[in-house]
């Protein structure tokens, strides 16, 4: 079944390395498209997440984002450097006895102060790893998210093709009425404007202006587009370029069937079927 280009999804993880939080968003695009947000602690492995990301995704633009907390931001308890306090103090007293209406020294101030919290020594291929391995799981909900919406799709655009399909019946028992009632009418219209003629003539001419409105053949081909519709939504795999093809196909051929109208009812099917085209064009945008 085909997958929705829209989706999103949220992962996080309390690791001994600190807090992990993956964000992933994907939306509609004509081309794979991805947009990284990472701490920079982490920027050394974005080929790897982006390699990830590629094999999970493979039309859309996906824009992820990951959060990262260190141990020492994390901790209850942190571990804080008082000779660089006290040093922060120092100077904070220097400045004020020089300029005596300088603001206090906030503790949130301090605290942001490089050096002030101590942070042990990252085990940065560790950190990678759990980072990899969290961003696979946000990648899998997005997964089955894009193919839960996919799925609903594919349901909409079959109710639509049976909906076409209706009024290509419906129009395909008319035809031979329709015909012989163009027929009769173009028999008038001649006999009224050529009394003397040949009525091998008049036969020959009648049938050359019903061949040009003939529509069998479009009804033919918008049936095949149709059937192809169809095949397309029961695979597995990016269809949505193919779909989107295959409306321009559709469309073009309800335009022609439009445009060789010659009576009310075959009309008002082409507009019918033009409005189920459009219909589902927009909703092949989102498929995958």
């Amino acid at each position: 079944m085909p997958q929705s280009m829209t989706a999103f999804a949220r992962c996080a993880a309390q690791t001994p390395l600190g807090d992990l939080t993956w964000e992933v968003r994907s939306v509609n695009h004509r081309y794979r498209e991805v947009a990284l947000r990472l701490p920079e602690e982490l920027r050394f492995a974005e080929g790897v997440f982006r390699e990830a990301i590629a094999v999970a995704v493979s039309r859309g633009r996906v824009d992820a984002q990951l959060r990262y907390l260190t141990p020492a931001l994390t901790s209850t308890e942190p571990d804080i450097d008082t000779g660089v306090v006290d040093r922060l103090a120092t100077w904070s007293d220097h400045v004020r006895a020089i300029v005596p209406d300088a603001r206090p020294l906030q503790v949130s101030e301090i605290l942001k102060w490089p050096g002030v919290i101590s942070t042990p020594a990252l085990d940065d291929e560790a950190l990678a790893l759990a980072a990899s391995a969290l961003l696979q799981e946000a990648l899998d909900e997005l997964t089955t998210c894009r193919e839960r919406e996919g799925n609903a799709l594919a349901d909409i655009l079959k109710d639509k093709t049976t909906a076409a399909r209706d009024i290509l019946g419906s129009l395909a028992e008319r035809l031979p009425d329709i015909g012989q009632a163009q027929r009769q009418r173009l028999e008038q219209r001649l006999a009224e404007m050529l009394e003397q003629v040949d009525p091998e003539r008049l036969e020959q001419e009648i049938v050359i202006l019903l061949a040009r409105s003939e529509v069998s053949e479009e009804m033919d081909r918008l049936s095949l587009h149709l059937d192809e519709v169809e095949q397309a939504l029961s695979r597995r795999g990016p269809v949505g370029r193919r779909l989107d093809f295959l409306m321009q196909e559709l469309n073009r051929e309800a335009n022609t069937l439009g445009s060789k109208s010659a009576h009310s009812e075959q009309t008002s099917a082409s507009v019918s079927l033009k409005v189920l085209i459009e219909q589902m064009r927009e909703q092949v945008q989102n498929i995958e």
